[in-house]
């Protein structure tokens, strides 16, 4: 997309369909083939990509020349050179971020927006995240904080941030591995719930993408002001949109779902009472499905 950054992208489904966009979550996540299961093939024209610097985009983590607003341009350059008018799009937790970034520039070819764990990069969101999750998750918390050394855990994400650039390649991996590991411990509400594979070609170093990113996007690259997505809004209200929030999502609290649905009174908002925070969890996984499939009318 740039002299840097080369985008992975696919489509799958019916060529001659109604075509719908998945943003994958993270930042650094990717997409997985578990993706495009949330939509109909013989009704939905499917369009998938790695953000810049997650799964098969390459360079691999880069931070360089990645905001959100480069994946924004990114977004809209893709669906024009697809040559696709109007889409669906869909996304889940900083995949809810981006497709609210992504409306708001360019509301005119969004038909509708389908969002899970809402996540709009707030500063209350992130200290949640980094500090907040101690409450429901203090085990996975110590370990988490406990790997900075104590000259470095004042600010969590500016500590992970050194650590991952270290210039020893294996604390950098380490880093990498307790960041992710700590978003792990707390994705799924129910641990015996299989999680999607990531690509054979990425999963070794998935780990590396996530955190970077992550830590890149809490700590450098919020919104101006904070809450700029909710003021937002107002462009895209005559978008339909649906919300689905897991009750029990420890990474992204169903406070900012509902703050979301307030602000966009026309929106739906389904709490699913037996849910953490991931898409694949069934009764998420069941009201994703039942909403893509309604579209196919609507």
């Amino acid at each position: 997309m740039d002299e840097l950054h080369t985008l992975y992208w696919e489509e799958c489904g019916n060529p001659a369909g109604t075509p719908v966009l998945f943003l994958h979550g993270g930042p650094g996540a990717g997409c997985s083939a578990e993706h495009r299961r949330f939509f109909d093939p013989s009704y939905y024209r499917i369009v998938l990509f790695d953000q810049r610097g997650a799964g098969r985009s390459t360079p691999y983590g880069e931070v360089t020349n990645n905001t959100t607003a480069h994946l924004v341009a990114d977004i809209e350059c893709l669906r024009k050179a697809l040559a696709i008018p109007v889409w669906h799009v869909f996304g889940g937790s900083w995949g809810s971020t981006l497709a609210l970034a992504y409306s708001q520039a360019h509301p005119q070819p969004c038909l509708s927006l389908t969002l899970r764990g809402i996540f709009m990069l707030r500063a209350s969101e992130v200290d949640w995240f980094v500090r907040g999750l101690r409450y429901f998750a203090p085990h996975a918390w110590d370990q988490f904080v406990g790997f900075l050394p104590e000259s470095l855990r004042e600010d969590i994400c500016d500590g992970y941030w050194t650590q991952l650039n270290h210039e020893l390649p294996e604390i950098r991996l380490a880093a990498a591995n307790a960041w992710a590991t700590y978003e792990a411990r707390s994705v799924m509400l129910r641990t015996n719930t299989p999680a999607p594979a990531a690509p054979a070609s990425t999963s070794a170093n998935s780990a590396v993408a996530l955190a970077r990113l992550e830590v890149h996007y809490m700590r450098a690259n919020r919104f101006v002001p904070d809450d700029a997505l909710l003021r937002g809004v107002d462009r895209i209200r005559h978008i339909p949109c649906a919300i689905v929030q897991g009750k029990y999502d420890l990474l992204c609290p169903p406070v900012t779902a509902a703050e979301l649905h307030a602000a966009w009174p026309e929106s739906t908002l389904q709490i699913i009472e037996d849910a953490g925070h991931s898409a694949f969890e069934p009764g998420i996984r069941a009201a994703l499905v039942a909403i893509m499939d309604g579209r196919r009318t609507a």
